[in-house]
């Protein structure tokens, strides 16, 4: 497998409440990152197994059944049929190389983008799920703050919870981001693919601080995970 980095800044927040993981199963690679919704101990723990229990899950069986089969079983939990339950939960995405593709699948608003070998401009491969897109999609004007209403999560017991899946040629550059990581520089009009040079490491690094730089309010959380395919 070729190389592949995470980078997180905590920004503003008291937590770092995203995370990132990956898992090999029978030549199938999978790489998955979490934003926990809220900031405290129980919300960033929870996140972190979460990421790891989907990444396994995905590496297994693919991305938009690892994705399902995961979301499944948390909404099944009897605690968080009670409508006051405060109970962890998180936006997600989930990318798998196997058989020469990409598959990626999504619920919420963090990111996967691909920049293909010898491409100057990095191909958003996600739809955000969130009030602002909802808005767009209806022809309505969104307001500022309508992009951090998510409409999709794991934890979500809504009969028409959303996914989200993808499916393109692996090959490149894959970044998976939370939107604390490329909500700035798109907010900035940035070019992403300039913070994608480098080793892995060094772009995941660049990348998230530069999102944090770029924050005109309270730095969220932001966490990019760079892998080349």
């Amino acid at each position: 497998m070729r190389a592949h980095a995470t980078a997180q800044l905590t920004g503003d927040r008291s937590h770092q409440c995203d995370a990132t993981a990956t898992f090999t199963h029978r030549g199938a690679r999978s790489y998955a990152l979490l934003d926990g919704i809220g900031s405290n101990d129980e919300v960033r723990d929870w996140a972190r197994t979460t990421a790891r229990r989907l990444a396994r899950a995905a590496a297994r069986e693919g991305a938009e059944p690892g994705l399902r089969a995961v979301h499944a079983a948390i909404a099944a939990d009897p605690a968080r049929q009670d409508p006051y339950a405060e109970l962890p939960c998180a936006v997600a995405v989930v990318a798998v190389v196997s058989d020469q593709r990409l598959q990626v699948a999504w619920c919420g608003d963090s990111r996967a983008y691909l920049l293909p070998p010898g491409a100057r401009e990095a191909v958003c491969l996600t739809a955000d799920h969130n009030m602002r897109r909802q808005l767009q999609d209806m022809g309505m004007t969104p307001g500022p703050y309508d992009r951090n209403l998510v409409t999709s999560y794991l934890g979500d017991t809504r009969p028409d919870w959303l996914l989200g899946t993808r499916s393109v040629p692996a090959g490149g550059r894959l970044l998976l981001a939370s939107d604390g990581a490329y909500e700035p520089l798109e907010d900035a009009g940035a070019d992403l693919a300039a913070h994608l040079a480098g080793t892995p490491q060094a772009a995941a690094r660049a990348l998230v601080a530069a999102a944090v730089a770029h924050a005109t309010g309270p730095a969220d959380n932001a966490t990019a995970l760079i892998a080349d395919l």
